[in-house]
């Protein structure tokens, strides 16, 4: 055989095999706020590339949900 027919062979053998995968990918339950909150803070307290970022995205978060209770308290107030 020559290079071009074994490179064409080899070709069909890998499409062939991925033809027979399934191609539905499983599906995953999402997580809900407090599972990603979790996930979030132990990548945060690691020494992760990137963990001061997420710790300082927490922070963010923690501060303008204070600010919104704030707010909403006011509004609620006689």
């Amino acid at each position: 055989m020559t290079r071009v027919s074994l490179a064409l062979l080899a070709t069909v053998f890998a499409t062939s095999l991925s033809a027979c995968g399934d191609s539905k990918p499983a599906a995953s339950t999402p997580r809900t706020p407090e599972q990603q909150r979790a996930v979030d803070s132990t990548i945060g307290a690691s020494g992760l590339p990137g963990s001061r970022g997420v710790q300082n995205a927490l922070s963010a978060a923690d501060s303008a949900a204070a600010r919104q209770r704030r707010l909403d308290s006011i509004a609620n107030a006689p």
